[in-house]
């Protein structure tokens, strides 16, 4: 199904699922990625559409301004880009000291994550957002320490 953003600009899947961008001036663009500027800081601002070269090919500067028509196809390609799963309790820590496995909880289902050191855990944008960097190199995020229950946060607070 052929998506436009504009009567010029267009975005479709074609028959290998990738993302096909259109532009204004006729050129076709296939296996187009969606790349945020800041996937955490500002996720529904500053999104690129890049093509398969690793060029810029368009620029949004609002996800929300999307027409509701193209902005799934794009949302499902960041789904699929940016796997970042949210902790939601900590059941265990092998030790408190680096390295060491933690078994959690996260939106995506239960899963245990090895921190490397205590630098790979990153404050984000205050005291309470958090970003975790397991050694499979999947980033794990909390996004508030404070909504934890009390043993989670308490096994936590012995990294910070």
């Amino acid at each position: 199904m052929l998506l436009s953003t504009s009567p010029s600009l267009q975005l479709h899947r074609n028959a290998h699922g990738r993302l096909v961008l259109t532009l204004p001036d006729g050129s076709e663009h296939a296996g187009v990625l969606p790349v945020r500027a800041f996937p955490i800081a500002a996720p529904d601002e500053g999104l690129s559409l890049v093509g398969s070269d690793g060029h810029e090919l368009l620029w949004i500067e609002r996800l929300g301004d999307l027409p509701a028509s193209v902005r799934p196809l794009i949302e499902e390609e960041l789904a699929v880009r940016e796997f970042v799963p949210a902790i939601q309790k900590i059941h265990s820590v092998s030790s408190f000291s680096t390295p060491s496995t933690w078994e959690v909880d996260t939106d995506r289902g239960p899963t245990q994550l090895v921190l490397k050191a205590e630098e790979d855990i990153r404050r984000l944008g205050g005291r309470t957002r958090l970003l975790i960097a397991g050694n499979d190199g999947v980033q794990y995020s909390v996004a508030d320490t404070t909504a934890l229950d009390r043993a989670s946060r308490r096994l936590l607070e012995r990294f910070l």
